[in-house]
């Protein structure tokens, strides 16, 4: 009866987590002494006193946990103890021990004031119990304030290594129990769906890419006859959805992507033309550790070229650790690396990588002990907001095995994480989770699993909730244009943010479509830029800092040619109303007219000027006047001779656009200049 009573509280906790932290819980928070720890790896920090710090990281699921303070012999038969502080002292009630692994062996329990005095608080009978682990409540018969708490256990009365998740105190009666931590107000009645028979087979079917549009899903495929060389080793195979969300039966993306080795694709770019992949590709037709990328082409996708990683193999790496799981930043410029090295808190732990001016990337940092635990962390997706990294976890508190958690930057050094939350019972399993992936719209989010499934792990989705979703961002594309005859140009395109005119990211061209294509978070303001040879570079805004949803901007950009006769509108808003001062927001804007200039030296230009109709005529004109002065003591700073620049102001004569609102007269308040020579 006891024991089904335990049961029945644990898939209680599960599906209602316990608010036992508003009880006014104190987890220890230091470790005063202990007789040992088990060390069973020259790295890491696994098992060891430490481990029993905090909060629980196994609890409320039960089994052996390297998050978890173990005694260095299982079933030996010297007493065993370990000691721990409190951030500060309160007037007890109870003390909850958190027995995660083979419970039962603990004899005694001690309580201590803040002046050492040592009180027995409990003794009983070690022996094995019935249940795989259990939270050990002790209430207090005697008023103490405790500040400290030790446990001495009898590891040979019950067998097997002992292990300790947590030790905590409150002042309340109220049992404390242990609690996931999710997401707020998370709807725990989302269902996951399999992917069905398209995707999945009695095969292995895990680590799901997804293309930011949400209409391309690659995976990769094991212990399938239809792989490449072996059934064994894993291949890429991909699937498509159409206009009527219904997938195709995938398919192997053949070579070069498959060789008879493993082969994954890891991240996909945010315009989906690069993909990431495991290993560096060999012409010979090897792999070696590491990570290459691979282009869409005209006739598929091409050889994978490697991406070297600063001292990614070097022999800091753990023995026989060849374990290795990459994200790729939206941006292309930041790597979330899960590996194992000396300096890792367990197993796998969760790195950082930055790309370099040489175009390889820096040698991994590990992110912190707020995310990385002494057990494994795995499967990092860095979401298109830049933002929100989802990874899998045996070393958090979850439901048995690996589960899915979420973590949001909280800074530019990528070091800073909040605590990572877990994505609750529609998402994860007693069994295995990992390799969650999210296309731009956060709609859904596609991930494998071990439970329900066709054979061996197979991949779902589930419908996402604003809690657990990324931050919303635009997808902007477009095509750039001559002006004059529509013609597609071959063009770099490039993104900044305004506030600062920083660039923010640069979009590649697709030699088959002509298309762009950016994912911007929302929230800010940016200036897209087009440039090519013979054209002189184009700049619009694209302002998002008011927009709160995930939105489609469809954005085509015109190229001028420069010849003489032409004349170009500059679309940055220089001035400030009334003032003839250029604005520094618009220096870059004017850096393209000396670098022009600069580039044909022969080139001689007329600026005009022009106001908005606020105010008197002749002060408008001579405000024109003075501000085209301006621009061209601008350009004379950046070494153009005067002679190739004339003047002429216009004041409001030559309206373009309506001076009915301000935002209107912002686009009458302008520069124009017109090629008279090149």
């Amino acid at each position: 009866m006891i024991l089904l009573k335990r049961i029945l509280t644990f898939f209680l906790l599960l599906i209602f987590p316990a608010t036992g932290f508003a009880q006014g819980v104190l987890w220890a928070s230091k470790v005063l002494g202990y007789s040992s720890e088990y060390r069973p790896e020259a790295y890491g920090h696994a098992f060891r006193a430490k481990q029993i710090l905090g909060e629980p990281n196994k609890l409320p699921a039960f089994g052996n946990s390297r998050s978890a303070w173990s005694p260095a012999e299982a079933d030996s038969r010297n007493e065993e103890w370990i000691k721990v502080g409190f951030a500060k002292a309160i007037q007890a009630k109870q003390i909850a021990i958190a027995e995660n692994f083979n419970p039962g062996a603990i004899v005694r329990v001690y309580a201590y004031d803040p002046s050492g005095k040592e009180y027995l608080v409990s003794e009983a009978v070690a022996g094995q119990q019935p249940v795989p682990g259990r939270m050990l409540q002790i209430f207090l018969k005697q008023d103490i304030q405790v500040n400290a708490v030790k446990i001495v256990l009898r590891p040979d009365k019950v067998s097997g290594f002992n292990q300790v998740d947590a030790i905590g105190i409150s002042e309340s009666t109220e049992p404390i129990e242990a609690k996931i931590r999710f997401a707020a107000k998370m709807d725990l009645k989302t269902q996951k769906e399999n992917m069905g028979s398209a995707i999945n087979t009695k095969a292995q079917e895990v680590a799901p890419v997804i293309s930011p549009d949400g209409k391309t899903l690659f995976f990769t495929r094991s212990n399938f006859e239809g792989n490449i060389g072996a059934p064994k080793p894993q291949d890429v195979w991909i699937s498509s959805s159409n206009d009527k969300g219904q997938w195709s039966n995938a398919v192997n993306m053949g070579p070069p992507i498959n060789t008879p080795g493993d082969n994954a694709v890891v991240s996909i770019s945010s315009d989906g033309k690069t993909i990431y992949l495991l290993n560096e590709y060999q012409p010979d037709g090897s792999m070696h550790l590491g990570f290459s990328k691979s282009f869409k082409t005209k006739t598929g996708w091409s050889f994978p070229k490697q991406s070297k990683v600063s001292n990614l193999a070097k022999i800091a790496f753990k023995e026989g650790a060849t374990s290795l799981e990459i994200a790729v930043s939206p941006y292309e410029n930041v790597l979330i690396l899960s590996l194992e090295r000396a300096d890792t808190e367990g197993s796998r732990d969760l790195y950082i990588s930055f790309l370099q001016k040489d175009e390889t990337w820096s040698e991994p940092q590990n992110i912190g002990a707020t995310v990385n635990t002494a057990d494994d962390e795995g499967t990092p997706f860095l979401a298109l907001d830049n933002k929100t990294l989802y990874f899998s976890s045996h070393g958090h508190s979850g439901f048995g095995s690996a589960d899915i958690f979420l973590t949001r930057r909280l800074d530019d050094t990528w070091l800073n994480w909040s605590k990572p939350e877990n994505l609750g019972p529609a998402v994860n399993s007693p069994l295995w989770d990992a390799y969650l992936n999210v296309p731009a719209v956060g709609d859904y989010a596609y991930f494998s699993a071990s439970d329900k499934i066709q054979g061996q792990e197979d991949i779902f989705r589930i419908r996402l909730n604003p809690e657990i979703r990324p931050e919303p961002v635009a997808i902007v594309s477009g095509n750039v244009y001559e002006a004059e005859t529509t013609k597609p140009i071959r063009s770099d395109v490039s993104a900044e943010l305004k506030k600062d005119n920083s660039l923010f990211a640069k979009a590649s061209f697709d030699p088959e479509t002509g298309e762009y294509k950016f994912v911007l978070p929302l929230k800010d303001a940016y200036k897209m830029s087009a440039a090519a040879e013979g054209y002189f570079p184009i700049s619009e805004e694209i302002d998002l800092s008011t927009d709160s949803t995930v939105k489609s901007i469809r954005r085509n950009l015109y190229l001028v040619p420069l010849k003489s006769g032409q004349q170009i509108r500059l679309n940055n808003t220089m001035f400030a109303q009334s003032s003839a001062e250029v604005v520094k927001s618009s220096y870059t804007e004017l850096d393209k007219i000396a670098k022009a200039m600069t580039s044909y030296p022969a080139m001689e230009i007329l600026l005009e000027g022009h106001t908005d109709n606020q105010g008197e005529v002749q002060k408008n004109v001579k405000l024109s006047s003075d501000r085209v002065e301006q621009v061209k003591k601008y350009l004379l700073s950046k070494g153009i001779a005067a002679k190739r620049i004339q003047t002429k102001a216009w004041g409001p004569a030559r309206p373009i656009a309506s001076n009915s609102t301000e935002q209107t007269r912002q686009r009458n308040r302008r520069v124009e200049f017109t090629i008279l020579k090149i």
